[in-house]
């Protein structure tokens, strides 16, 4: 009896799968840039917990990947979906080409936010937020709880912190004021944050100098964060605000990253090659610098950034106002056709009207001009183009959506091939559906993690599967203090993207952009299959990805300095 007994309790064991799921016979890259391998990933609850070439022992699900590379979920390093992920839980534009995590803000945050700030952000979401917040990490933890199909992690925003205490004028914050947004910045990394973020081309955030956004960057430093920005300049004062960056970086002891890389207006071209080499001196002189970039030449903004900013002072409705009086209207045309400024002319970059393409419009009777370029509609109008881009931004009501094509090709080829380069898609996450067909997007919005393999991969040689692999999963996981993530290794989250490297391909036009990226296959996302077969499931397997200070973290919170944490990246 007790032999059959043992015999019993041994094939109940053998009947139990050892693995949930089983990504099985492809062709694995783990994220860390070395040679692949053909094998098995083997995934139990949300973890890897098995990568070689045979996982033995069954399966409650096998995923074939057989002739496909299956990698490390992609992340996207510099996201905008934090509004998305509200009403568009799918996030198919960015799932469909492998993103598993979305790393987002850029200035701004949910939080931290005054009861004013509240009301202003409940009023202008269409539809109504589900939930009601104030803080950072209330926000984080209310999207988790909705249920989204991608993780996400997210930057406290400087321009935020400084509405909160000095509100949107051109003022310098107070000793008393800089220590309360200082402590602003350590309570939102304390609730999850990654670092702190800055856009210091846009009101307000453009009033901050290098003295307030250095004392902020420690804040975050302490906090083990990073600083990430959009630069001061990317055109004619490129150099100078790279420089901003890397002595913010120096002062603060916290890693520094440049958002979306780029330089605009070809006599700014050259300035690439001068900029690269200053990164790679800073990183050699131990200063931790490091970029993302997305694949296109043509960035997506507001028709605002071609206007000067102290028309814009105190925000959308006083910068209307002021448009009505005509000195202050013809003011502002004229410096908008001054060749050199101290502000950042986005529309001189591209060349002029010509350049500058129109994408989006909350005014539905002015979508049918989505497409023509800024130079057609002012011909349409008999006006000049800069009066035809104060009459769209009135009757719009908005900073209306634009291209602007600034860009050099044989720049985006540069940065490449620099190493501590990641990508980000700089766009929403949203599914190619109903209100989202009515409006442009940037191509970008679709195609930015496929043209990597598509583009600089296949067609232009410039990297090789593995090398891309790697810059989309480990080095930004690195870069942002992710751990357990952007890696195939047994204990981390089985985060895992199947994908056929000969076909992954983007579709996404200026003209076209809804247009889905083709060639992943499956992407498993904390264990959890949300996409299958090329289709999304109902699943929404998304988590909240915090970073290092987490309260919730052992060993959390903030620390003395900067230097009493260690980066790997």
């Amino acid at each position: 009896m007790v032999a059959l007994a043992l015999a019993s309790a041994s094939c109940s064991r053998e009947s139990v799968p050892a693995y949930d799921i089983v990504v099985a016979g492809g062709t694995i890259y783990d994220g860390s840039g070395g040679e692949p391998f053909v094998g098995d990933v083997g995934v139990k609850g949300d973890r890897i917990v098995y990568v070689g070439p045979k996982a033995e022992g069954g399966a409650k699900q096998v995923i074939q990947a057989q002739g496909k590379a299956v990698a490390p979920g992609f992340i996207n390093s510099m996201s905008h979906a934090t509004y998305s992920l509200l009403t568009d839980r799918s996030a198919e534009s960015d799932l469909r080409q492998g993103i598993t995590l979305e790393v987002m803000g850029e200035g701004g945050s949910p939080g931290p936010l005054t009861e004013a700030m509240a009301a202003k952000a409940m009023a202008d979401s269409s539809p109504p937020p589900p939930f009601q917040w104030r803080t950072f990490g209330e926000y984080m933890e209310g999207v988790e709880k909705l249920g989204v199909s991608v993780n996400f992690a997210g930057w406290v925003g400087a321009t935020t912190v400084r509405s909160y205490v000095l509100g949107d004028e051109h003022v310098k914050p107070t000793p008393e004021q800089l220590q309360q947004m200082g402590q602003l910045v350590r309570g939102a990394m304390e609730e999850g944050a990654l670092g702190l973020s800055t856009a210091l081309i846009y009101l307000p955030g453009l009033f901050a100098d290098v003295d307030e956004l250095s004392s902020l960057a420690t804040e975050s430093g302490k906090c083990g964060g990073m600083y990430v920005s959009h630069m001061r300049s990317e055109g004619d004062h490129f150099i100078e605000a790279l420089d901003e960056l890397i002595e913010i970086a120096r002062r603060s002891q916290a890693p520094a990253e440049v958002f979306h890389l780029k330089v605009g207006d070809p006599k700014n071209w050259p300035k690439m090659e001068a900029a690269l080499k200053k990164i790679r001196l800073a990183r050699k002189q131990g200063v931790r610098i490091t970029a993302d970039m997305y694949t296109y030449p043509a960035s997506g903004t507001g028709m605002t950034a071609s206007m000067p900013p102290w028309v814009q002072e105190g925000g959308p409705e006083k910068f209307r106002a002021r448009l009505k009086d005509p000195k202050i209207r013809a003011r502002v045309i004229a410096e908008m056709r001054e060749p050199v400024t101290d502000w950042e002319n986005v529309m001189r970059g591209a060349g002029g009207a010509k350049g500058v393409m129109l994408a989006s419009f909350k005014n539905e009777s002015l979508r049918p001009l989505i497409g023509k370029t800024l130079a057609e509609v002012a011909q349409m109008r008999g006006v000049s183009p800069e009066e035809a881009a104060l009459q769209l931004v009135e009757e719009d009501g908005s900073r209306v959506g634009v291209f602007y094509f600034t860009m050099s090709e044989d720049n985006l080829k540069m940065q490449i091939q620099e190493p501590y380069v990641s990508f980000g898609s700089d766009a929403p996450a949203v599914t190619a559906a109903g209100e989202v067909l009515k409006s442009g997007a940037h191509p970008r919005t679709y195609g930015t993690f496929a043209r990597v393999f598509a583009k600089f991969v296949r067609e232009d040689k410039l990297l090789t599967v593995q090398e891309a692999v790697r810059r989309l999963t480990s080095l930004p996981a690195a870069n942002y203090s992710l751990s357990e993530r952007g890696s195939l290794k047994n204990g981390y989250f089985a985060d895992i993207v199947v994908f056929d490297p000969a076909t992954i391909q983007d579709h996404a036009t200026y003209v076209d952009p809804h247009r889905y990226s083709t060639g992943v296959s499956d992407v498993v996302v904390n264990g959890v299959p949300a996409l299958a077969n090329g289709e999304p499931t109902e699943a929404r397997p998304g988590r909240f990805v915090r970073g290092r200070a987490w309260t919730g973290h052992e060993g959390g919170g903030c620390k003395a300095s900067a230097t009493e944490w260690s980066w790997v990246g």
